[in-house]
């Protein structure tokens, strides 16, 4: 995975594909880094507001099961990364 923060080297931004529902709830399906990484997401654990301060704003958290391994995405306005 590239393209980490400086301040934060274990968080990627990513390009996400997920569902979009009339009540406005996201469901990430998968996401893609920016060496062409692409990742299945298996199972959404939780979801919760959640300000990133990393990115200084508000913003959503989604703990997710991909294989093994628990991560979280994170949605802030327009951008989505990841964060191990």
């Amino acid at each position: 995975m590239q393209d980490h923060d400086r301040r934060n080297p274990n968080k990627v931004y990513a390009k996400v594909r997920a569902d979009h529902f009339p009540d406005g709830r996201i469901l990430p399906l998968m996401f893609r880094v920016e060496d062409g990484e692409t990742v299945r997401i298996d199972r959404i654990l939780e979801v919760r507001e959640a300000p990133s301060l990393k990115m200084g704003g508000q913003g959503t958290r989604y703990t997710c099961r991909v294989g093994a391994r628990e991560l979280y995405l994170f949605h802030d306005r327009d951008k989505w990364f990841v964060e191990e």
